[in-house]
């Protein structure tokens, strides 16, 4: 529910109702005063206040009680900070028992990391972009799978044949393909669907170019 509109005796008392029916703070919404109603005459005529109380959109407030909820539900605490700058909602995650959150592979963070996106930009527009993030497990996977892209390259170069990765997501397939992209005797292609798709690191040959 993004609003709501309320009666009351005064507006304050109607504006009071509206937070209390939709669990926020008045820091959290903008108010519309429809009618600030009328006490009558000795009791007469009177006319209750109405007013419309919308949330604004807050997508770090938002993120924040997404990630929360979840972790109260798997009985974990985990402490949150976000940084928004233009399109881009950044948040890292901190606790005890974060390698539950980060998964194999990071497949559990990257589930969070979508779960949230899809709340933050639910009927809003534009699109935020949203990372995610927990002790520093997207830099260190960067780091590896660089490394493995240029060791891989060697590999390919020396014998010339084709070398097909693990399924990997969007993110980790970019990497290879960017940490290749330069080479002028490697060629890398993705093949397969999602969940199950793949990089080839092959020699180059007409025809292929580096693509996700």
């Amino acid at each position: 529910m993004n609003f709501i509109e309320k009666s009351a005796k005064t507006v304050d008392l109607a504006v009071e109702e509206a937070l209390k029916a939709l669990s926020v703070t008045r820091d959290d919404v903008d108010v519309d005063i429809i009618d600030v109603g009328s006490k009558g005459f000795m009791g007469l005529g009177a006319k209750p206040a109405h007013v419309k109380v919308t949330v604004r959109h807050d997508p770090e407030r938002i993120a924040e009680s997404f990630i929360h909820d979840m972790g109260n539900a798997m009985g974990i605490k985990i402490n949150v900070k976000t940084v928004l700058h233009d399109k881009q909602l950044d948040i890292v995650l901190s606790g005890e028992h974060m390698g539950i959150l980060i998964g194999k592979r990071g497949q559990t963070l990257d589930s969070l990391q979508y779960l949230v996106s899809l709340a933050v930009n639910k009927g809003v527009a534009p699109y935020l972009n949203v990372t995610i993030d927990s002790e520093n497990y997207r830099k260190r996977r960067k780091e590896i799978l660089e490394q493995l892209a240029v060791n891989l390259a060697k590999k390919v170069k020396a014998t010339r044949k084709s070398v097909t990765l693990e399924p990997m997501n969007t993110f980790e397939r970019r990497i290879i393909h960017s940490a290749l992209q330069n080479d002028k005797q490697i060629s890398t292609y993705s093949e397969g669907s999602d969940p199950f798709r793949n990089i080839v690191i092959a020699p180059k040959k007409a025809g292929h170019h580096n693509n996700k």
